[in-house]
Formats: structure tokens, C-alpha cells, sequence
């Protein structure tokens, strides 16, 4: 397949960096600055934009994929560390968080990529020094491989912010955690939406796994608690649906979190399975109305969380592995675009499934991103063989690769 050429644009000089999906361009600190034109922005020969003028979206994803191998277009589904592509680092290193990060990409993980072309890559706070490596760094992993990846990053505010806690960063906005902001308003929710987006997209960064959709309502829950807007559902989705403007607004995509609802659940999924015991319509009057208001704006992805609902299924699959809530997902709260897993490498799933299985089972409940899973070489093999012997049709993993080449185009990436 041809090297798809990048969109992005990346300028030190002035001090200025263009990037991100859709936005304006960003200083670096949170504050806008006006749109410029860049000379990186693609140049097609006549014939290609030709083409590509009269094909509809749908059509040149189309054609994408009919030119991609087998492992190419699963290679789409997979969103990993950038340490899990260094051939050198142990699972161990890779998940530990305060091990020695990748912060370049090197040779060995180049030739890494050509074997298992991951779709993405999420950067967490061991992958970064300052603004100029991680603007190089971004930088190589767009152009990197066949098909560009995506960057993500967790950036909700609050605790859960790998460059806003980062001392290499100390000139970007520190924003509260999310319950503090909601006490604001949504102008307020907005504004951290907006500004958090316009410095990721800035670096380099095309995706925030934020906000999140929760509904703080277990005092005894210990994982959500201030990371969710409000404890009432209403106030929540309102709060959740001006933070999806603002990342939109700010040049990211964005991702809500973590469905069903994670907000009225004992359980850590770091370290165990969560439950809910909530029936179908008992999340819909609550947990749900978060959620609804999220996709209503146009969140382009949802999380599937480690939570499982035996009211709604019967069992305790957890909504990541679940055909019946990802199904739910789909035709009740109408959602179209991309489902994530959460981490497959927390201990909900791993205490439960092997990281190969929880793959497998995770594709066949319809999730189209496994997220960071143990073993990217295993997993990544467990599925092709997997396609190969029948278990999974593979115009299933073309429906899902699909829906991440049409997130990167809407970044401008391909």
C-alpha cells in the first residue's frame, strides 16, 4: 500500500504548532492563535486528486481497504503503548509506569511495525520530556508505517493528565479535576473540552480518551468519584455534551467513558471485574443519560468498560467482551462510531481471560479498537490466525477497520 501522505503541519520558528484534527492552531499553552496555511500540507499528483474527488467518503475507504493485506487491516484494530513496538522492553516494563519510556522511534521498532502494523499508539507520561521531543516524536509516528497511526493520550483534567502533570510541561493549563469544573457550567465544561484539545492537537496528538460520561453516584466507588462531572445524571450530560464540542472545537477527537457506567460500581477494573446490578432501564434513566447526551454531540468513540451488568445480560461478561451491550450500544443509544475496549491489560480482563482470548471475544462482540493489550505479537497473531481458521468473518475486521481509517481521515491523516 502507498505511504498515505500527512496533513499535518508542524512549525518551531515562531513558535507556533499546527496539527490536530479539525481545529485552529494552537501555541502550545491552551491559547489560540489564528489558522495559518503550512507548506506540509499534502501535495497529490492531479491524477489521485482527480479520483479521489469523485469518490464519496465511503468509497475511498472502500478502496483503502481493498488494497490492504490481512495483517494490515487488523493491524487497524490494535491502539498500543509505543514500548509495546520495542522488541527490547518485557510486558512487564511495558505496563509499568514508572519504567524507563520509549521517546523516539528507533529501527527496531520500525521493523516492528512492519510485522504488526498497529493502528495507533497511546503516550503516557513516560513517553514525554518536553514540547520539541514530543512534537518529534509524534512527528515519526505519523510517518511511520504504510498507514499513519493515530495518537492518543488520556487527558481528562485533574489526576488523569499525562501532559498537564508532566513537569516538562509546566507552561499548559492545569485544569481541575472534572466535578470541579462542573461546578462551572458548561461554558466552563466547554472551556477545558476546547482548551485541553487546541495543546493536544498542537503536540501532534489527534485523540483524548476524555471526558467522562460517568455518574458519580457510589460514594463507595473508589476509580471514578471527582473524575465525573456531576452525581446527577442531568447535570452530567449536559457538562459531558459541551466537553465534546470543545475537544471538537479544539482540533481532537474525543472518546467517552466508560459504558455502561462506571460511577455506581464498588470495583476497581484496574484490579477486578466492576458490577453493576442495574437493570436496563435503571441505567437508562442514569448511568445512560450521560452517555446519550455524548453521542447526540457527536462523540466519536465510546469506551467499553471492565463493568459487567448480569441484570442486562444474564452474566458477568464484562460490556468489553459483551455482543448483547455493544449491540445495546449500537441500536439503542444509536451509536455509529467507533467502540474502544479499555485497557485489555487491566486486571477486570486478566484475571478472567488470556490476553488472546479477550481479543477474540472482544471482535466478536463488535468492539473495533482492543486497547493496549499483553502481548501485542501473540494477540496480534491469535487474530489473524483466528480470521484464518473461520472463527471470525473477515468482513467483520473490515467493518471495524473502516471505522478507524474514517476517524483518520477525518483527522486528515490519509
Amino acid at each position: 500500500m502507498r505511504r498515505v501522505p500527512l496533513t499535518l503541519a508542524l512549525l518551531f520558528g515562531c513558535g507556533v504548532l499546527l496539527g490536530g484534527c479539525t481545529g485552529n492552531a494552537s501555541d502550545g499553552s491552551g491559547q489560540s492563535s489564528a489558522p495559518q496555511s503550512s507548506p506540509a500540507v499534502q501535495q497529490t499528483d492531479d491524477t489521485a486528486g482527480d479520483t479521489q474527488a469523485t469518490q464519496t467518503p465511503d468509497e475511498q475507504i472502500d478502496a483503502l481497504l481493498a488494497g490492504m493485506t490481512l495483517r494490515e487491516k487488523i493491524g487497524q484494530l490494535f491502539f498500543v503503548r509505543p514500548d509495546a513496538l520495542d522488541p527490547e522492553q518485557s510486558q512487564d516494563q511495558i505496563n509499568d509506569a514508572d519504567a524507563a519510556g520509549v521517546t523516539a522511534l528507533n529501527d527496531a521498532m520500525r521493523r516492528q511495525l512492519e510485522q504488526y502494523p498497529v493502528g495507533g499508539v497511546v503516550l503516557f507520561g513516560k513517553n514525554l520530556t518536553d514540547p520539541q521531543q514530543l512534537v518529534a516524536f509524534t512527528t515519526e509516528l505519523h510517518e511511520a508505517g504504510e498507514t499513519p497511526m493515530l495518537i492518543a493520550v488520556d487527558e481528562e483534567g485533574g489526576t488523569v493528565a499525562r501532559l498537564a502533570n508532566h513537569p516538562g510541561f509546566d507552561e499548559i493549563p492545569d485544569f481541575p479535576y472534572a466535578e470541579k469544573v462542573g461546578e462551572g457550567g458548561t461554558d466552563a465544561a466547554y472551556e477545558m473540552g476546547n482548551t485541553i484539545g487546541r495543546y493536544l492537537a498542537g503536540y501532534g496528538i489527534d485523540l483524548d480518551f476524555a471526558p467522562v460520561a460517568d455518574v458519580n453516584t457510589n460514594p463507595d466507588n473508589t476509580v471514578i468519584g471527582s473524575r465525573a462531572f456531576s452525581n446527577d445524571p442531568q447535570q452530567a450530560a449536559e457538562l459531558v455534551a459541551a466537553a465534546v464540542r470543545g475537544f471538537h472545537d479544539g482540533g481532537v477527537l474525543c472518546c467517552i467513558k466508560h459504558y455502561p457506567g462506571h460511577g455506581d460500581t464498588a470495583e476497581d477494573s484496574h484490579k477486578d471485574l466492576a458490577v453493576t446490578q442495574k437493570c436496563w432501564q435503571e441505567l437508562l434513566s442514569c448511568e445512560l443519560v450521560p452517555f446519550a447526551a455524548g453521542i447526540d454531540a457527536g462523540a466519536d468513540l465510546v469506551m467499553a468498560g471492565h463493568i459487567a451488568a448480569p441484570e442486562v445480560t444474564g452474566d458477568d461478561t464484562p460490556a468489553s467482551l459483551s455482543p448483547q451491550l455493544m449491540q445495546m450500544l449500537r441500536e439503542e443509544l444509536s451509536f455509529a462510531g467507533v467502540i474502544v475496549t479499555d485497557s485489555l491489560a487491566m486486571e477486570g480482563i486478566t484475571k478472567q481471560y488470556t490476553a488472546a482470548r479477550a481479543a477474540v471475544q472482544a471482535v466478536q462482540a463488535g468492539a473495533d479498537i482492543l486497547l493496549m493489550p499483553n502481548g501485542l505479537a501473540e494477540v496480534f497473531d491469535a487474530l489473524v490466525a483466528a480470521v484464518e481458521d473461520g472463527t471470525i468473518p473477515e468482513s467483520r475486521i473490515d467493518e471495524s477497520a473502516a471505522r478507524v481509517l474514517a476517524l483518520k481521515a477525518r483527522c486528515g491523516l490519509i
